[in-house]
């Protein structure tokens, strides 16, 4: 029983459009994404040069853009392509036009207004990209974090090893006083320092975007009023880096995933994707490097049904935040005539459907196969833009049996339907307790110990 059947996968679209354009002639399509300092990420492709269905090319096209957008992230997309399609990418990406939300957030996130600047080959810019090494660090007494949106997880670790670890249930995007983010954040960190002998550093995993320990936006302060917000949230890992006065780093959660995944597989070309309260993601590449990218995938679209499920934040159709993630999964346990009772939030329903599909029901069980087949699916689509080799899959989704579940069925459909993406890239699923807390203990690796464990 499909209890998605109108689910239309980004991959096979892409494949079709290719070979259209090859078929027809193939003009060049260079699209790039402008972000801090002047970082440039450039992706090359083609467009048909005598098209017979410009409508099509345009919608793709745009697809693309949006994904770009919200992996590399960025203030400005430069297009050098058919005249038509930069034209409608200007419009879609205007002030109250159908991507506003898109180019209002790019705008607050690199705090410069957003544009699409259309191109000649003259005037393309250059790729100019950024690599940095990631955390790895494990000498000394370490306090890592991971903070979510249904709960934040802390861990205490000596040469890394966790010592002690904890996780606790809590609601930041509920609340409207930055005081209860801090105190909590802050509550957490003394009792992890209650079990080590002494600090030596702080490392944090934060969903939303974070830039130079900045919060630029998430979910986890959504109700929290915007002169608040730029007075009390914006620098709160300033403050408390300030406060405990030891080597202090925070990331986005997604890039620590992918750092969880190189320091558990002991391997580069890494695509971690965190299966939560949303989809976070981060990226390692084959030489053991972060690259700067925004990888929000949440925003990424997956599914080209035009009927898709609208985001409630976006407002847009099919991304991947409404596919791997809690809200995926109560999406489809509805659909196959599972019932919450009323009040019960989205992780206590995440939790339900767990416990049926260890008690063995079928229905609940099918829940779990329907996310396997979108990440099948979406493989090969997140493959044209991240050249990773090693998918690693973690989160409250993939704890329990469902999550092995859908590692099993994303490999049946890799092979199936894509067996060249299934011999390059291979699909990892932490243990149990890793999948939970690993993210924190990796967090903790972050900050370097200037001059080596004291």
């Amino acid at each position: 029983m499909m209890y998605d059947p109108g689910f239309r996968p980004a991959y096979p679209a892409w494949r079709a459009y290719l070979e259209r354009a090859r078929s027809s002639g193939e003009t060049p399509v260079r699209i790039a994404i402008e972000r801090e300092d002047g970082r440039v990420s450039v992706f090359e492709t083609i467009a048909p040069a005598k098209d017979e269905d410009p409508a099509s090319t345009s919608a793709l096209l745009e697809r693309v853009v949006k994904f770009l957008l919200w992996s590399r992230g960025g203030w400005r997309v430069h297009f050098l392509g058919p005249a038509a399609v930069g034209r409608r990418l200007r419009a879609d990406y205007a002030e109250a036009s159908t991507r506003a939300f898109d180019a209002r957030t790019m705008a607050q996130v690199y705090e410069r207004p957003f544009e699409v600047a259309l191109h000649s080959a003259a005037t393309f810019p250059e790729a100019r990209e950024a690599v940095r090494f990631p955390g790895g660090h494990l000498d000394g007494c370490r306090i890592g974090f991971d903070l979510g949106a249904s709960d934040y997880k802390i861990a205490a670790v000596v040469d890394g090893e966790p010592v002690w670890s904890e996780e606790t249930p809590w609601a930041p995007g509920e609340q409207a006083d930055p005081a209860y983010h801090y105190e909590r954040i802050q509550a957490g960190l003394a009792k992890a320092a209650s079990r080590l002998p002494r600090v030596d550093a702080i490392g944090g995993s934060s969903a939303g975007i974070i830039i130079r320990r900045q919060v630029r936006i998430a979910s986890l302060f959504r109700s929290v009023p915007e002169a608040d917000f730029e007075a009390k949230v914006k620098g709160l890992f300033d403050r408390l880096a300030r406060e405990w006065d030891v080597p202090f780093e925070v990331a986005n959660d997604g890039e620590v995933t992918a750092l969880a995944g190189m320091l558990s597989l002991g391997e580069r070309g890494v695509l971690g994707i965190a299966m939560g309260s949303s989809e976070a993601a981060g990226y390692i590449n084959d030489e053991g490097h972060l690259t700067g990218w925004l990888d929000e995938l949440a925003f990424a679209p997956v599914d080209l049904n035009p009927s898709a499920v609208r985001d409630e934040w976006s407002g847009d159709r099919g991304v991947g935040a409404n596919y791997f993630s809690q809200q995926g999964v109560h999406r489809l346990a509805l659909a196959a005539g599972l019932s919450f009772p009323n009040g019960m939030k989205l992780p206590e329903r995440l939790e339900q459907v767990q416990a049926l599909v260890a008690g063995g029901n079928i229905q609940a069980a099918r829940v779990f196969e329907h996310i396997g087949a979108y990440l099948g699916h979406a493989i090969p689509w997140y493959e044209v833009f991240y050249g990773f080799r090693n998918l690693l899959v973690l989160g409250r989704v993939m704890s329990g049996p469902g999550g092995r579940t859908i590692v099993d069925r994303a490999a049946e459909i890799l092979t199936a339907e894509y067996p060249a993406t299934a011999a390059r890239v291979r699909i990892h699923l932490l243990d149990e307790r890793s999948r939970r807390v690993g993210q924190a203990v990796a967090a903790a690796s972050l900050p370097e110990i200037e001059g080596g464990r004291p």
